[in-house]
């Protein structure tokens, strides 16, 4: 009797499946697998954000220096050698004449640092001169006599902004707006007998876009620079339409 149970119970022990430790090792190796493979494709991943970000190249060279020359279009059609000289009065009559006019360009130096590709601010510091000699005619238009070397000079300081809409390693597409001071000195003195003023100076870039060569880029911006004291003296409207430069990003 006591055979025949043990023989039952014999028969209800479930079989041991000999596969269960190979399934086991199986899973572990392709979890483990599936894990490598997911930290390559995060490795993926992070070089090609980096590999974004140098094509981003403002990223990479926050820092912008640039200098550059700008028209002197408005101080050439304000301050200019005469048109006529009076020749047809007696020679006891007299007149003085700005002659000789010299048109020294805007030269300029900026600075910008890049907070994000799009958006970047900094400074600028802008310096020109008109000169010219005070001539005194007779009635005839004979020369009596001539000055010395006459001249004023505008330097402007101002905080600025840039927009960057297209940033390429190749090339930049921007605008820009600057709001400072300007130095307005010479020569000449003023109604209080002053040869220094200061006025309100705005510069505008409407466009402006950068030919890149690695970090090193040429620059061409449209647009104007105006700086005055008040309606009455007016010292640049729209000057320096015309910008053309060059830079390094660092």
């Amino acid at each position: 009797m006591a055979q025949e149970i043990t023989q039952a119970d014999s028969t209800l022990v479930a079989p041991v499946s000999v596969s269960a430790p190979l399934d086991v090792r199986t899973a572990r190796a392709e979890l483990k697998q599936a894990r490598a493979e997911m930290k390559e494709a995060r490795a993926d991943l992070k070089q090609a954000k980096a590999e974004e970000r140098k094509k981003l190249h403002v990223l990479n060279w926050r820092h912008e220096l640039r200098i550059g020359w700008g028209d002197q279009l408005f101080e050439s059609l304000m301050w200019h050698n005469p048109t006529y000289i009076v020749n047809n009065m007696p020679t006891t009559w007299s007149k003085t004449y700005k002659e000789n006019f010299t048109h020294h360009q805007h030269i300029w130096i900026e600075y910008q640092y890049y907070t994000a590709h799009w958006f970047s601010l900094g400074a600028m510091v802008d310096m020109s001169e008109v000169g010219w000699i005070n001539v005194t005619r007779d009635g005839t238009g004979k020369e009596l006599s001539r000055s010395d070397r006459q001249y004023f000079y505008n330097v402007v300081v101002m905080p600025t902004i840039r927009f960057t809409y297209i940033n390429h390693p190749n090339a930049n597409l921007y605008s820009g707006l600057g709001i400072g001071m300007d130095i307005n000195g010479g020569t000449e003195k003023n109604a209080q007998g002053q040869t220094t003023e200061m006025g309100l100076a705005v510069n505008l870039t409407l466009i402006g876009t950068s030919i890149n060569f690695d970090r090193w880029f040429f620059c061409v911006d449209l647009g104007g620079l105006t700086a005055l004291r008040n309606k009455n003296s007016i010292y640049m409207a729209l000057s320096r339409m015309i910008n053309v430069g060059i830079g390094v990003r660092l």
